[in-house]
């Protein structure tokens, strides 16, 4: 089967590609470094050109409002080709309660994707990931001050980057869903106190403050970032760390 993994070159499309490629599948990762724009739409009938699946993993350069426009004009862009390239599914990673915060642009905007991609003319899976271990550092950094750290309270199930992209692959090559999956890391740890585990293992001596109005978890209101019944990933966020 012929895979073209648009933002195939990142995080978790290079991982994607390899995981693909080890099944015994073709996957060809295309970005803006191999020519592919999902914007202009540069390269984007080529890529799709004999494609059996097409997996876009691209994501908006902004979190606020202006990524609305970014999901809008991608998605169209790629749902052209791809009905062109006649391509038989159409994947998306999108992120567990995605339409359940609409307080945050991003969300919104992801939301937005999937309701163009569901109101296509192509079968289609939307995998839906957890918060991903590796976006940790970042969310300390959003609101760090000095020696201190501020944090909500959210509850998040973290999961792998590895993780994510092995579901992904999997959805993948198999029969479109049609739907949703919820996939997620095998523990609910609270936004502040896997700021306090993550600080403790690398011997950083800055202190976490809960905060309920801090960074952009601030917004998210009760266990919506969680999921219950999602396929849960093997890696824990301590093993994850060591």
């Amino acid at each position: 089967m012929k895979c073209a993994v648009i933002g195939g070159t990142g995080l978790i499309g290079s991982q994607v590609v390899r995981n693909l490629n080890a099944a015994g599948h073709e996957a060809v990762p295309h970005s803006k470094s191999t020519g592919v724009d999902v914007i202009s739409g540069q390269g984007l009938d080529e890529a799709a050109a004999g494609a059996d699946v097409l997996v876009n993993l691209t994501n908006s350069p902004t979190f606020d409002e202006a990524s609305l426009a970014f999901f809008r004009t991608s998605m169209d862009n790629l749902l052209t080709a791809a009905r062109a390239g006649g391509v038989g599914h159409f994947v998306i990673l999108s992120i567990v309660g995605t339409d359940r915060v609409p307080e945050l642009d991003y969300y919104r905007a992801k939301a937005l994707q999937e309701k163009i991609l569901a109101a296509g003319p192509i079968p289609y899976s939307i995998v839906r990931a957890t918060q991903f271990m590796e976006f940790m550092d970042a969310a300390l950094s959003w609101t760090a001050d000095g020696d201190t750290v501020r944090l909500p309270a959210t509850p998040v199930q973290p999961i792998a980057a590895k993780d994510v992209a092995a579901a992904v692959a999997e959805v993948a090559a198999g029969t479109p869903l049609n739907g949703i999956r919820n996939i997620a890391g095998p523990e609910v740890l609270p936004l502040d106190e896997l700021g306090r585990i993550t600080l403790s293992r690398k011997g950083d001596a800055r202190t976490v403050v809960t905060d309920p109005t801090a960074g952009m978890f601030a917004a998210v209101k009760g266990d919506v970032l969680t999921d219950e019944n999602a396929h849960l990933a093997p890696t824990r966020y301590t093993d994850w760390l060591s």
